[in-house]
Order: C-alpha cells, then sequence, then structure tokens
C-alpha cells in the first residue's frame, strides 16, 4: 500500500468512527465515548487533514458541528448557526490562541472573559416581548428540535421577563426580540438520585449527567424535565432586537443576570498568566462544583473585537476551550507484563504508550486479573482509553477493536511464575492466579519470611522487618531455611549498623531455640494459602507427620475438619511445587523438628463452632481458644446461627447481642473455667 493509500485509509477510519460517535452523542443521546476521547480522535484526523491537505475526504467531519435533529420533535432552522468552540489543551496553545487574536487584531491590550464551561445540552431560548416563545436544541448547528414545553418545565429558566427580571433594570430596556444561549444541566446530587431511581425501576442508568439532561429534554412527557429537576445557565446573547448599548460580553452576562437568567461565576482577565492560574485553580474545585464541568470558555471580551475576528468554518476565532486535564485519554498497549506481589498473586501489566491523563502521565496500568483481560478483550497493540479521575488510580476503560492489528494475539495467564518459574495455579471460583513457590519465590520473599518468624509460627524473636531488609540486602536471605544458616556470616552481622555483639547473640539464640517446635505450627509457618493457625492443627492431628501431608491426594485433604474444597488445591498445589520441598527439606536438614503429635483420644467438641469475645481476667482469648482447639472445636471470630457456644469475658460488645438473639449458649469465665477443668484442659 502506497504512502497516500495508507493516509487515505487512516482518514476514512477516523471519519467513520467520529461519524458512529457523533451519531451517538448528538442524535441518540448514548455517547459511546468521553468528550476527550471524541476530541483526540477529532485532532487526530485535523492533523491529518492539515499535512494533507490534497487528500481531504469530501465527508470529512471536521467543518461540521453535530448530529441531524430527530424527528420525534419539530426541526427549527436556528437564526443565527450555533456553533462549536476550538480547543486547547495546555499553556503553549493558550499562548498559541492568544497570539494568533492579537496578530489578527494588530493590537496587544486584550481582555477576555473566562467562563465555566458546562458539559450539558447546549440550547438556544427565544423571547418575544419579553415571553418565553421557543426553546431549540444545536442540533446539527444550523437547526435544531424545537423542545419548549419541555423547557418550560425547568424551574430557573425564566418564563416572563417582566417578572424575573431585576428591579434595576427599567422595563423599557426589555428588548422586543432576544434570543439567549445557554446550557442545560443536571445537577451532580440530581444525577447520582435520577440514577439510583433507574436502577429501581429496572432501567439503565444514564452514562453521565450530560447524557442525562439531554435524554431528560427529548422525553415526550414534559413533566418528567421536572422531576429531574435541571438548570439553565445563560452564556451568551445571539440577537436582541433592538440592540442594547453592551459593548462587552462580561457586560451582556451581568446584564442577563438581571434579567432573571442564572449564569456561572466568569471573570475578566488581561494576561496569559492570570488566565492559566485560574485554570490552575478550576483544577482544584473541579471535585467541589456541584455540575460537571470540562473546562472552561476563554472569550475576547470587547464585542466589536469579536466582530473583526468573526468566523471560521465550524468555530468563532474569538473563543476558544480550555479544557480541564481529560480523565480518559487514548493511547496504545505496548506490552502486557506479568507482576507476582507478595503474596503470590500475578497481576497483569498494560505497558502503555505515555498519555496524559487526569493531569499526569501514565505509561503503566494494572489489568487486574486473567479476568479482567478476558472481559476488555483487550490485546497488545490495541488502541485503548484510559480513564482516570482525581486520585483514583488510572484504568483500562475501553478497548477499540476498530483499531485492533490483524495478528493480535490474544492474552493467556502463564503457566509459570515469572519470577521463580513455579506453576502458577488459580483454583475454581478463585479470581487471582498465584505463584505455588510461596517459600522459594523472590518477589513473595519478606512477606514469607516475616510469617516464618511469627509468634504463631516458629516465633523467632528479634527478626524484625529492619533485620530482614538489612539481611535481604546483604543476600543472606534468600529463603527461610537461610535463617539457619545465618551463623555461618556472623562476621557480616555485626558489621550492619546499630547490631552490636548483644543483638546478635541474642538472635542466634533466638533461632536455634526456634528448631524445637510442633507440627502444627510449623505447617503453619509455611504460609500456605488459606491455611491458618486452625487448620494446621487440623492437618498436624489428622496426618500425624508431615510425610503423610506431602503425600496426601485431594480427597485426603477434603476429609480434614476445616479444610475446604479451595483450601484442599492451595495445599496440594504447595506440596507439589519441587521448589517448595527443596525449602521444606533444607529446613529439616538444618536442624527444625518436633515431637509426633499426640492424636487426641477424646475431642467432645468435634465439628462444633465456637466463638470467644470479651476479656477474660485468668487467661488470654488464644489460650482460651487452643483449650477449645485441644477439644475438637473450630473458634470463630464471629457469631452465626451455626454457633454451638459463646464464652463471653468482660465487655462483649455486639457479639453477645447477636448470640442472646439466636438463642446460642452462652458461657461466663467462671462457666469455662469449669468446663475445661471437667475436659481435663485445667488442672484443679
Amino acid at each position: 500500500m502506497t504512502q497516500q493509500a495508507t493516509i487515505v485509509a487512516q482518514m476514512r477510519q477516523l471519519i467513520q468512527i467520529l461519524a458512529q460517535h457523533n451519531h451517538a452523542y448528538y442524535v441518540m443521546d448514548q455517547p459511546s465515548i468521553s468528550d476527550s476521547e471524541y476530541d483526540q480522535l477529532f485532532h487526530q484526523l485535523k492533523a491529518l487533514e492539515a499535512q494533507y491537505p490534497e487528500l481531504i475526504q469530501e465527508d470529512t467531519i471536521t467543518d461540521r458541528v453535530g448530529g441531524e435533529a430527530l424527528s420525534k420533535f419539530e426541526t427549527v432552522v436556528h437564526s443565527v448557526p450555533m456553533l462549536s468552540l476550538s480547543n486547547v489543551f495546555d499553556k503553549n496553545e493558550l499562548i498559541d490562541f492568544d497570539r494568533k487574536v492579537k496578530d489578527r487584531l494588530k493590537r496587544e491590550d486584550i481582555t477576555y472573559d473566562i467562563e465555566l464551561k458546562l458539559d450539558g445540552l447546549a440550547i438556544s431560548l427565544l423571547y418575544e416581548d419579553g415571553k418565553f416563545v421557543r426553546g431549540v436544541t444545536r442540533g446539527d448547528g444550523e437547526k435544531g428540535e424545537d423542545i419548549t414545553q419541555n423547557l418550560k418545565r425547568i424551574l430557573n429558566l425564566p418564563i416572563n421577563l417582566y417578572e424575573s427580571k431585576s428591579f434595576d433594570i427599567p422595563i423599557e430596556s426589555i428588548p422586543k426580540i432576544l434570543e439567549v444561549r445557554g446550557e442545560v444541566v443536571i445537577p451532580i446530587a440530581g444525577f447520582k438520585k435520577l440514577n439510583i431511581e433507574q436502577k429501581k425501576k429496572g432501567e439503565k442508568p444514564f452514562a453521565n449527567p450530560r447524557n442525562a439532561a439531554a435524554g431528560s429534554l427529548r422525553q415526550l412527557d414534559p413533566k418528567v424535565v421536572r422531576r429531574r429537576r435541571l438548570a439553565f445557565y445563560a452564556y451568551s446573547i445571539a440577537r436582541c432586537v433592538p440592540k442594547n448599548n453592551i459593548t462587552s460580553m462580561s457586560e451582556s452576562l451581568d446584564w442577563l443576570e438581571k434579567l432573571g437568567f442564572h449564569i456561572t461565576k466568569h471573570d475578566v482577565l488581561d494576561n496569559i498568566e492570570s488566565i492559566q492560574n485560574r485554570y490552575e485553580q478550576l483544577i482544584l474545585e473541579r471535585p467541589n462544583l456541584t455540575v460537571e464541568i470540562d473546562g472552561m470558555v476563554i472569550k475576547v471580551d470587547n464585542l466589536l473585537l469579536q466582530e473583526r475576528l468573526g468566523f471560521i468554518s465550524r468555530e468563532p476565532r474569538w473563543a476558544t476551550a480550555y479544557k480541564l486535564p481529560a480523565i480518559s485519554a487514548i493511547t496504545t498497549v505496548e506490552n502486557i507484563d506479568w507482576q507476582v506481589g507478595r503474596t503470590g498473586a500475578l497481576t497483569p501489566v498494560a505497558r502503555l504508550h505515555p498519555v496524559a491523563v487526569g493531569g499526569v502521565t501514565v505509561s503503566n496500568v494494572t489489568l487486574h486479573n486473567i479476568g479482567e483481560i478476558q472481559r476488555l478483550d483487550v490485546r497488545v497493540g490495541d488502541r485503548v482509553s484510559v480513564y482516570r479521575s482525581g486520585d483514583v488510580i488510572p484504568k483500562v476503560e475501553k478497548v477499540w477493536p476498530e483499531f485492533r492489528l490483524v495478528d493480535a494475539q490474544e492474552v493467556t495467564l502463564p503457566a509459570q511464575c515469572p519470577v521463580c518459574a513455579s506453576p502458577v495455579v488459580m483454583p475454581e471460583g478463585e479470581a487471582l492466579a498465584r505463584c505455588s513457590g510461596g517459600l522459594y519465590c523472590a518477589a513473595q520473599r519478606i512477606e514469607a519470611i516475616r510469617h516464618f518468624v511469627s509468634r504463631k509460627a516458629l516465633d523467632i524473636e528479634g527478626l524484625g522487618d529492619r533485620w530482614v531488609e538489612s539481611l535481604l540486602h546483604l543476600d543472606l536471605l534468600k529463603d527461610v531455611a537461610d535463617i539457619y544458616h545465618l551463623h555461618e556470616h556472623r562476621e557480616t552481622l555485626l558489621s550492619i549498623e546499630k547490631m552490636g555483639e548483644k543483638s546478635v547473640q541474642n538472635l542466634m539464640d533466638s533461632i536455634e531455640k526456634s528448631k524445637k517446635t510442633t507440627l502444627a505450627a510449623f505447617i503453619y509457618a509455611l504460609g500456605i494459602r488459606g491455611v491458618g493457625e486452625t487448620t494446621a492443627r487440623m492437618l498436624a492431628n489428622n496426618f500425624q507427620s508431615l510425610d503423610a501431608l506431602q503425600t496426601a491426594d485431594l480427597e485426603a485433604l477434603k476429609k480434614t475438619p476445616d479444610v475446604g474444597d479451595i483450601t484442599a488445591e492451595w495445599i496440594l498445589d504447595f506440596f507439589q511445587a519441587p521448589h517448595n520441598l527443596e525449602v521444606v527439606q533444607r529446613l529439616i536438614d538444618a536442624g527444625v523438628h518436633w515431637d509426633a503429635p499426640i492424636a487426641p483420644t477424646r475431642q467432645p467438641f468435634n465439628g462444633e463452632s465456637w466463638v470467644v469475645t470479651g476479656t477474660l481476667s485468668s487467661m488470654g482469648r488464644d489460650e482460651a481458644t487452643q483449650f477449645l482447639q485441644a477439644l475438637g472445636a473450630r473458634v470463630s471470630g464471629s457469631v452465626s446461627s451455626k454457633t454451638k457456644c459463646l464464652v463471653a469475658g468482660e465487655k462483649p460488645g455486639s457479639k453477645l447481642d447477636k448470640a442472646q438473639k439466636l438463642g446460642i449458649q452462652i458461657l461466663d469465665e467462671a462457666q469455662f473455667i469449669a468446663l475445661m477443668k471437667a475436659h481435663g484442659q485445667i488442672e484443679d
């Protein structure tokens, strides 16, 4: 394909896509992309046309404003066309706009009227002898839809200027014919309430406030408009007969306000720095505004100078919209990598061609999990829309299949961990895939060590986060088994800042002491997903040896109390990973050992769910839990209909209330102690 043919194909593709979205936005009131995304595509087409003017297509839409009017309303031709605005997106483009204005006028003393750019539906209102007679949508800019009856239901829209005007406007100053342009919006709070109502009625929620306002105005039943509490804000005068003596845009807005129209806050500024400062202030104000905006409008304030500047095909030369940082933008996925978190979860990350979104440059976006990739059907090389609002983490909101490469491959879950090459597993019903090399995987190293040395696991005192970080930095801890070889690096340990002889010796003593443990504590220390203290105790009691547990099949694991289907799969996957088995063996070889568990001969509470709450004066809740587990009970953290008994200490809180409501047996501390003595857990 020749370069010319390639450029034409790009133009045709953009024209077709823009036309589809134009129709959805203006005609169907069902916008399929954001304004910022539309602007990007539009400017891509304009840039191509500027570079290759000889290839401009006859049906280009860069000189058109909107879509066709809907046939269900009467079509009205605008007396003065309703045009669009050009856009600027940064200070340099703002400076360029200002320079063009000054060059055309051959003067430097230009003041600008600065207004909020509301994200609503543009409307033209006609008043004759002070009375509202007709309201028309922008439509395609040349003609729009007559929605007069619906507009009359907007409570802040003046119907009779003689009744709504301020007292300092003489009656004789109200013109015979007045055409006012403005924006109909729905406040953010009203929009949220409307969507709640839509969902309750089983109807589709609106995509955004602009969509809600437009959809409301096109309802055949005018009563709907009043219920939805729309608002009208005026922004200009299209016609005034006879003409008034107003000479500036800012004066005309103030005059409209005195006539009873609502206007947005506006400023008159005379230099680029002050305009830029106002823009940056608006970015900070945006989250707290009551209506949606997407920028501010900059207009030459002097009306005579506006006339001198005139128009180009679709927009005035004397005004532009300074768009706020886009909350969505279109870019390309250059690659998709898989990152492994501290818990072994695999997270896909899209590497993007850098793009400005919401005031920051975004080059990486998380895709969360394989399910999200499949839902979006995102592939390497795809064009995507990236969304970011405020402090929200950027996300891929949409994929553009129209731009997809022919040979784009679907993304699949890797079979092996990209960090340690252990098998990747994803139990049925789980959204996240995980690396099975928990003890070996470098990505999970810190979390694995922190868990292994914790009090309820191997209980190695002194090996806190500061020590661990230093040892990792010195490359002395590749996995938990290396803890038992730290004595070989005593001189290196002594060289660590604030680690003296006493600290090192205390650590060595604690490590040596930890070698004598229990099978339950050892199983818990391995950090197998889903295996907490109780489950580890059940596994130790059930299998009696580490060898039996390591070689157990899925069915044997499922027969263990407190082990469900998913946890059984996690246990099986852990002991099937060669790297994990290697670390476990190194721990045994280093001297970690335990006595064979004594199988409980009497478990009267087997399978029962107990809850311990409040403060026990004679023992801690952990000790009470151990007594119950030794008798076969499963100790839960919450009360439910399945709870057998609640042990209530002092200040038990809501759990006691819930147990009483459910009629569950309740024991105070004295009753619990008596029960434990009766079962041999506490000596008389």
